[in-house]
């Protein structure tokens, strides 16, 4: 088993695979990797497979799967998975509009950056993000890395509501908001994309391994697209 890749068990139905804990897209690369060599041999008899920043969750039903089996077979797909390449994913184009009662956040992220609102526009979109995971709720993608400039930290006291679309940072991630829902991340614009549509054909606009890039729009052009 390599050095930085262990397997554990995480209670009697599931064993997740923790690869070095940082937010590092080879290391990300390197558990999509393996999360789809399980659902290509494997996925008949697991429950589910769940890529994090650096760790995959493998649910099974251990009265058809023994565990101590499916666990030698992790390290050894681990080990096997090491070089494998990184698939493409899409790269998609974001439109936000940063102003007004749309970023309500967008001043202290300022301050604790000491810079200009305008100055926390050109970082957040000056970068390509990459989706490292899904989460928290439906569609929701966490993005990654800011520029630690911008990197804020959570509020101290979350919002009971939080808008469909809002773009919001914590520390190191950003992140859009696909439904109405609590949080507590620095809301700095908002997009008139969906993130999630059950309507949809392919309800999720995002997917991991996704690059995200995000576009400064004027609220005019928001309101067009709202």
């Amino acid at each position: 088993m390599p050095d930085e890749a262990r397997v554990a068990p995480a209670g009697d139905a599931a064993l997740v695979v923790q690869f070095t804990q940082r937010i590092d897209p080879g290391i990300n690369a390197r558990a999509m990797a393996l999360a789809r060599a399980l659902q290509n041999r494997w996925g008949a008899i697991l429950r589910d497979v769940v890529v994090a920043y650096c760790s995959v969750t493998v649910y099974f039903d251990p009265i058809r799967v023994d565990g101590r089996w499916l666990e030698s077979e992790l390290e050894a797909m681990t080990a096997e998975t090491r070089d494998a390449p990184a698939a493409a994913g899409a790269v998609v184009d974001v439109p936000v509009c940063y102003e007004g009662e749309l970023a309500p956040d967008l001043e202290r992220v300022a301050a604790f950056g000491r810079c200009s609102p305008e100055e926390v526009v050109a970082l957040h979109t000056g970068r390509t993000y990459r989706v490292y995971m899904m989460g928290f709720a439906p569609g929701f993608a966490y993005l990654a890395e800011v520029d630690a400039r911008i990197a804020a930290p959570r509020l101290p006291t979350p919002r009971l509501t939080v808008p469909a679309g809002a773009v919001g940072i914590a520390g190191p991630q950003t992140g859009i908001y696909p439904l109405e829902t609590p949080g507590g991340w620095n809301i700095i614009g908002r997009t008139a994309l969906k993130p999630y549509d059950p309507q949809r054909g392919t309800p999720f606009l995002l997917r991991p391994g996704d690059s995200v890039q995000f576009v400064s729009i004027p609220y005019d052009a928001f309101e067009g697209q709202a």
